[in-house]
Order: structure tokens, then sequence, then C-alpha cells
């Protein structure tokens, strides 16, 4: 019992002895450790991009213009007419030149036989012309048939009575008082005289009446000239346009304003009021 103890022994004891017997190995060498924290990997993984497919863009087909409007159609003016100036040679001993187309209108001055003038207007009908002297600026009237034109009278540029021109007068007012009766074909103007200052007579006619009245199923303009404060005229029935007329107050420095003469209707007897010109 005692020998196999000490076999035992002798068997774990050889190879120790055998170990202590040769050199030591030397230790292996240390390893560093690192005292920072290991990293993290913390990127974020790039997603996945899906491509886009390109887009072709196709021009849309063009569109024809659109027609542009044709304006309205414009009718072609009316044609003015052409006037012109006529030359003419006064053939009586001597003729009065007026302010107005007709006897009634105050005298301007006067012109001689051989007098060679201008022809610068004349009235609806061409009985008077507005003459003038060649190159000059004073007009006046003097009736067509005592003078002898050079071409056709009615080639001149006819003047409405509305658009000559009377010398007014700075001293009287208006006519007052004016009125108008019917009877029949017949009117009858009237207003108060006129009451003049010494040496302001004109030595014609005191009142002149511009009348417009219906002859023949037309208008016709007529002046009259009356010493009387009341005066008869004739106006036809027929016309589309109405009559009227219009009477002045006269003196030898010119014409008062105009007054309108309140003119009655066709079977109308009873006077109306009278109206100024402005």
């Amino acid at each position: 019992m005692f020998v196999r103890k000490s076999l035992l022994l002798i068997v774990v004891l050889i190879p120790l002895l055998s170990a202590c017997g040769q050199p030591a190995s030397p230790p292996p060498p240390a390893r560093s450790v690192s005292t920072q924290p290991a990293a993290t990997n913390t990127s974020i993984p790039s997603p996945t991009r899906t491509p886009v497919p390109s887009l072709t863009f196709h021009p849309s087909p063009s569109l024809p213009p659109s027609p542009t409007p044709l304006p309205p159609e414009t009718p072609p003016p009316t044609p003015l007419p052409t006037y012109t100036r006529l030359r003419g040679t006064v053939i009586v001993a001597q003729a009065n030149c007026r302010y107005g187309p007709g006897y009634p209108y105050l005298y301007k001055y006067g012109l001689l036989e051989g007098n060679r003038l201008e022809i610068i207007g004349r009235n609806e009908a061409g009985t008077w012309i507005e003459v003038q002297a060649i190159g000059g600026s004073n007009p006046c009237w003097v009736k067509a048939d005592l003078m002898k034109i050079q071409g056709d009278v009615m080639a001149v540029m006819p003047i409405a009575p509305e658009d000559v021109r009377l010398p007014m007068s700075p001293y009287y007012g208006p006519l007052t008082g004016v009125s108008a009766t019917r009877q029949g074909d017949e009117v009858i103007v009237s207003w108060k005289p006129l009451v003049l200052r010494a040496g302001d007579d004109s030595e014609q006619f005191p009142y002149l009446i511009e009348a417009w009245v219906c002859e023949a199923g037309k208008i016709v303009f007529t002046p009259i000239g009356t010493y009387a404060t009341a005066i008869k005229i004739t106006d036809q029935p027929g016309c589309s346009t109405p009559s009227h007329a219009r009477v002045y107050g006269v003196e030898k420095h010119g014409y008062t304003k105009w007054v309108a003469v309140p003119w009655p209707l066709a079977n109308s007897s009873t006077p109306a009021a009278s109206q100024t010109a402005p």
C-alpha cells in the first residue's frame, strides 16, 4: 500500500522536476487596451433612389390664327360742295351796298359804275351778292342785277341769313311788347315803339323784321322794313318746317338785339309771349 503511494508520488513529481529544469518561457506581450470608447457606426444608410423616368415634352400643335374681324363697312363720306369766288363790275351809275341781303338793311357805302369787285357770297336765290374790293376786307351786299358777273353766281358760296353780321347798337336795348296773332294765312306782328334820342334816327326804316315763312310749300326768308309798329305777313300752310320771325329796332349806329316773334300756329289767334335774343 505504501509502495503504491510512493510510485504515485514519483509519477507526479517527475514532470514537475522536468519543468523546473527547463528555461522559463517569456511571458506573452501585454496587449494595449484602448481607453477610448469604441466608435459606434451611426451613419444612416443612403436611401435607395428610384430612377425617375425622363419626360419628353411634345409641343402642342399650332392653332391657326384667329381671323382678324373686318371693320364695319363705312359709307363713303358725302362730298362737300365746291364753291368759288367770282369777279363782277358795277353797271349802274351808283349802287347802294348794304349790311344785309335786302333793301330793308342799313346802307353801308356806295358803289360807282365801273367798280370791279370780288364776289364772295350770295343769298339762297342768288338775287343778292356779298362783294368786297379785290383783296379787301370790308364786304357789303348789293343787288345782283346791278353788276355784270363773270361766271355763274350760283357757284358762289351761299350765306344763311343767321350768319349775316349786323352792326349792333351800343345805346338801345331790344324792342318790348312783341306779339303776334293770326287771321287765316295772315300773321299780324306788333311791338312797342322805340323812342330814339335826337340825332340817332337812321333816316331809313326804324324797324326790321326777318321772317322765315311758308310760301308754295317751301320756307322762304323775307326781310321786311317798316316805319310802323305793326306789320302783316303772309304765311301759307303746307311746310314741314315751322315758320318763325324776329324783329329789331334800328338807329344810325346799328341794330338792337333781336326779339323772337311768338309765331302763332295755323288756326290760332291767341298771342304768345316773345323771346329776346341771347
